[in-house]
C-alpha cells in the first residue's frame, strides 16, 4: 500500500505539473504577456509546485522533517542528478557572462537559507523575508528581461481554445498535484517508519527526487534539444524558487524546527554543490559528460550516506 501510495503520488505530480504549466502558458499567452516574462515568472513558479504542496502538506501533518527535507533534497537532486543526467545526453555549454547575475544570486540565496536554516527553526520573521527576497528577485528578473538579459525566450504557445479549457486544463494540473502531494506525503511517512530512517532522509533523497521530476525531464529534453541554456537556467532558478519561494511560504504558514540530520549533512551538500556548479560555470562555461558523471556519483555517494547508519528514525 505504501508503495501505491509513493507511485499515484509521483505520477499525479508529474502529470498535475505537465497541465499546470501548459494552462499557465496558453493562460499567458491568450493575455498578451510576453512569452520570456511567461517563461520567468508562470512557468517557473508552476514547475515548484509540487514541491510547495508537499512541503505545506508535510508540515501541516506535524513532519518537517519531510518538509525542510524536500526543500534542500530537491536543491541537491536538481545540482548532482538532473544536471549530471542532463550532461550524459549532451555537454553543456553556456556563456559565464550569461549567468553570472543567476549564479550569484543562487549562492546568495542558499548562503542566506543556510544562515537561517543553523538557528535551529524557520519563523514567521524567516519566512516574510525569504518572500521579500523573492520579490526582490522576481523584480529585478523582469527588468533584465525588459532590457534585453537574462534567459532565453520560451516557445509562445499559440492557442484558439476556449478560455474555459485553458483554465480546465490549469484546475486539472492543480488538483493532480494537491491529490498527488498527499498521497506522497502519506507514503513517505509510511515508508520512513517501516524501513526504520527519519522523515528528514526520506523528504531528502524519495520526496525530492519524486518533486523534481519536471525539472528532470526539462533538463533532459533541453540537452537533447541542444538548448543549454534552458537545462543550466532551469535548474539555477529552480533552486532559488524552492528556497525563496517554498520555504518563504511554508515558515510563514507553518514555522518549523529543521531536524537537526539535515543541518549534519544535507544543508552542507546542497551548498557544496552549488559553489562547485556556480564556480565551474562562471570560470569555465562548458559542463562536460566527466563532470556530469562525477556529479552523478556524488549524488549516488550522498545517497549511501543517508541511509548509513546515522539515518536511524531514533
Amino acid at each position: 500500500m505504501i508503495y501505491l501510495q509513493l507511485l499515484g503520488g509521483f505520477v499525479l505530480l508529474l502529470g498535475g505539473a505537465e497541465f499546470l504549466v501548459r494552462g499557465a502558458v496558453q493562460l499567458a499567452a491568450r493575455l498578451g504577456v510576453s512569452p520570456l516574462i511567461v517563461g520567468l515568472t508562470v512557468v517557473a513558479y508552476c514547475t515548484t509546485m509540487p514541491e510547495l504542496f508537499v512541503s505545506l502538506e508535510a508540515a501541516f501533518r506535524g513532519a518537517p522533517g519531510i518538509a525542510i527535507g524536500n526543500i534542500v533534497g530537491s536543491n541537491i537532486c536538481n545540482l548532482l542528478l538532473i544536471l549530471g543526467a542532463a550532461t550524459c545526453v549532451y555537454p553543456l555549454a553556456v556563456e559565464p557572462r550569461e549567468v553570472r547575475f543567476e549564479g550569484c544570486a543562487v549562492m546568495g540565496v542558499t548562503l542566506l537559507f543556510l544562515g537561517l536554516a543553523l538557528t535551529g527553526s524557520l519563523s514567521l520573521f524567516d519566512g516574510v523575508l525569504l518572500l521579500v527576497c523573492l520579490a526582490a528577485f522576481t523584480v529585478i528578473s523582469y527588468r533584465r528581461a525588459r532590457s534585453g538579459h537574462g534567459a532565453p525566450e520560451v516557445e509562445e504557445t499559440a492557442t484558439d481554445r476556449p478560455l474555459w479549457m485553458v483554465l480546465g486544463t490549469f484546475a486539472i494540473g492543480l488538483g493532480c498535484i494537491v491529490a498527488g502531494s498527499n498521497l506522497l506525503v502519506e507514503g513517505a511517512i509510511g515508508l520512513a517508519r517501516v524501513i526504520g530512517v527519519s522523515e528528514a532522509v526520506i523528504g531528502v533523497t524519495v520526496v525530492a527526487v519524486g518533486t523534481s521530476l519536471p525539472e528532470l525531464a526539462t533538463a533532459v529534453v533541453s540537452a537533447y534539444r541542444r538548448h543549454p541554456e534552458v537545462a543550466v537556467g532551469n535548474v539555477l532558478g529552480a533552486n532559488i524558487f524552492n528556497l525563496l519561494a517554498i520555504g518563504g511560504v511554508v515558515a510563514t504558514v507553518h514555522p518549523l524546527d529543521i531536524p537537526g540530520h539535515l543541518l549534519d549533512i544535507a544543508v552542507w551538500v546542497m551548498l557544496a554543490a552549488t559553489i562547485a556548479l556556480v564556480s565551474w560555470l562562471m570560470f569555465r562555461g562548458r559542463f562536460g559528460r566527466p563532470a556530469g558523471l562525477l556529479f552523478l556519483a556524488v549524488y549516488a555517494a550522498y545517497v549511501l550516506v543517508e541511509y548509513g547508519p546515522s539515518a536511524g528514525a531514533g
